[in-house]
């Protein structure tokens, strides 16, 4: 059972100073426990009323080692409170590197099929993994592509690991491609630190429109920009999936009032057709049109 802030910080107070405390404001089944094992006591001052106190002060120290883990009660209010949590701490004060939960690896993913140059803490770095591998990159703060080079970022998973099959459709500028998975703060944190134009490639439908605009354009604002291939019209018509079409439309939703053009084109060509496509089309290959 792992001891709550609230009943912490209560613990802490019957410990440095000589008082009770109102039972009601230290209800918990741990609190249950203390009271059976005698750590704590009940002192019942009134019809309704009962105050909580320690009896022996100086077997606290050892009750809370045993049957939580805590080896310093305020350092570990000070872990629960704090902000930045690390495994390191959290093994030092409780024994538990598992106390909060702690996020070990921040930073995103990175891909190319060409060579594409940075800097990462002002020393010069060439991101060009091999096959079947890609790059991870953590120190988002002093990671700094070179201004000519587009971010791209990659909604499916699928299509991150195959885009040498998307070759064509980025022939005319130098596409660093990012991965969107796993979800987090990170990637949308660097996109704005740095000047680079970004260009979503994702699902061509109402819902990849929605995590374009609500994720990235809202943030990036001119920088940013929907990738539409040209062929986006032929595409649909053969390849479009009408159910998934039916199944995401809104009725009672106003589309196409988007100010970025190939947006408001995607959405006038998906309403006609009545039929969205999956980014995962770009993974086979798409006979002539």
């Amino acid at each position: 059972m792992k001891l709550p802030l609230h009943i912490a910080k209560k613990l802490l107070q019957l410990l440095l100073h000589d008082e009770s405390i109102a039972s009601s404001t230290m209800q918990h089944p741990c609190v249950t426990k203390m009271l059976e094992d005698g750590l704590l006591q009940k002192k019942q001052v009134g019809k309704t009323k009962a105050l909580l106190f320690i009896p022996a002060k100086e077997n606290a120290a050892a009750y809370l080692a045993n049957h939580f883990g805590i080896n310093n009660l305020e350092e570990y209010i000070n872990v629960l409170e704090s902000e930045e949590q690390s495994r390191a701490i959290n093994i030092i004060v409780s024994g538990n590197s598992k106390l909060q939960p702690v996020r070990t690896f921040t930073g995103f993913l990175v891909n190319s099929y060409q060579g594409i140059h940075a800097t990462i803490n002002d020393k010069p770095i060439c991101i060009h993994p091999a096959p079947g591998t890609y790059t991870f990159i953590h120190d988002i703060d002093n990671f700094i592509p070179d201004q000519s080079v587009s971010i791209v970022g990659i909604e499916n998973p699928e299509n991150f690991r195959q885009i040498e099959k998307h070759r064509l459709l980025f022939t005319g500028i130098q596409p660093l491609f990012v991965s969107r998975y796993p979800q987090s703060k990170d990637l949308i944190k660097w996109l704005s630190s740095i000047p680079n134009n970004y260009l979503h490639f994702g699902d061509l439908d109402f819902a990849g429109i929605e995590i374009y605009e609500t994720a990235f354009k809202k943030q990036l604002g001119k920088r940013a920009s929907f990738f539409v291939p040209e062929n986006i019209e032929q595409l649909l018509q053969k390849f479009g999936n009408r159910d998934l079409f039916n199944r995401q439309y809104n009725p009672g939703k106003e589309y196409g009032n988007n100010a970025e053009p190939s947006v408001r084109l995607l959405v006038a060509l998906l309403l006609k057709y009545k039929k969205v496509l999956e980014q995962e089309i770009f993974n086979s290959e798409i006979p002539a049109l």
